[in-house]
């Protein structure tokens, strides 16, 4: 996959996507924004990919909107010539939240504004030591953004996503891991090689891509859900139709024969036909 502001590489089922506009702190412009998107809508269609590592080029991981030319930054313009209204479709968060591959942040460095937002749907975070985070909407006099008002306070709670951005304050490694925000800080030299072999672990081929798939969009999609009859009837609904499928048949198969199992089903054409990945 060729892009402008992205470097893609994938080994072993891992998609390695480094943002990459390193003279500009990989800050991130209508491109970036284009093309993140487009990235995570065609991944759900390369079964090749069984996770995604994602990261910054130089000592930034994204020093978030590229306000260089003022708050037009924070507009959608239609080539450059008028602005547009924003809607849903321009959300690097919601294509990362639709997505169908499990995702891994390696937050290099400085992530501000939008550059730590988009790491928020994604499913594990590792951060730099030398890394710093920054939620600084009030800084810049904006909303928050990119669907972060829903995010923060589920994986970090309200008390303390209500610090983080009323003090608006840049936060170290060490912070963000006692907040739960990351998994875990390493070393700026040792943490994308982290990142990638928990990714290879999720990618293993001893592993259903289709039951991954499953599993990680409803465990975000039932984060919202009023009563937990929401989630125990669609949870039914997938068991159901997963067990009658040629993974189940092969798990089970392969666990009596005492060998690893071949999975011969592919997300791209795989899925279940309901639930929140069907169109």
């Amino acid at each position: 996959m060729t892009y402008e502001t992205l470097l893609t590489e994938l080994a072993d089922g891992v998609m390695t996507v480094t943002l990459n506009r390193p003279d500009k702190l990989n800050a991130f412009n209508t491109v970036m924004s284009r093309e993140l998107i487009d990235f995570f809508q065609h991944v759900n269609e390369m079964d090749d990919v069984r996770a995604v590592v994602v990261t910054g080029a130089g000592r930034a991981f994204c020093a978030g909107a590229d306000i260089s030319g003022g708050s037009g930054a924070f507009q959608v313009w239609n080539d450059g010539k008028a602005p547009q209204k924003r809607d849903a479709r321009d959300s690097i968060t919601l294509a990362i939240f639709n997505c169908l591959k499990p995702i891994v942040a390696a937050i290099n460095g400085a992530a501000v504004g939008v550059g730590i937002t988009m790491c928020l749907p994604m499913d594990i975070r590792l951060m730099s030591s030398a890394a710093r985070i920054g939620f600084v909407f009030n800084k810049r006099g904006m909303a928050m953004e990119a669907g972060s008002c829903w995010f923060l306070p589920r994986l970090v709670g309200m008390q303390r996503a209500q610090e983080w951005v009323m003090t608006a304050e840049l936060l170290g490694a060490e912070e963000a891991l006692k907040g739960g925000l990351v998994r875990s800080v390493h070393a700026p030299e040792e943490l994308v090689p982290a990142a990638q072999a928990l990714a290879r672990k999720f990618a293993a081929s001893t592993s259903s891509a289709v039951a991954a798939a499953v599993n990680r969009r409803l465990m975000w999609s039932m984060l919202g859900a009023q009563d937990p009859l929401d989630a125990v009837t669609l949870d039914l609904q997938c068991v159901g139709y997963l067990a009658a499928g040629a993974d189940a048949q092969e798990g089970i198969k392969s666990f009596f024969e005492k060998r690893p199992p071949a999975f011969p089903l592919k997300p791209s054409k795989d899925m279940p036909p309901f639930g929140p990945w069907a169109k």
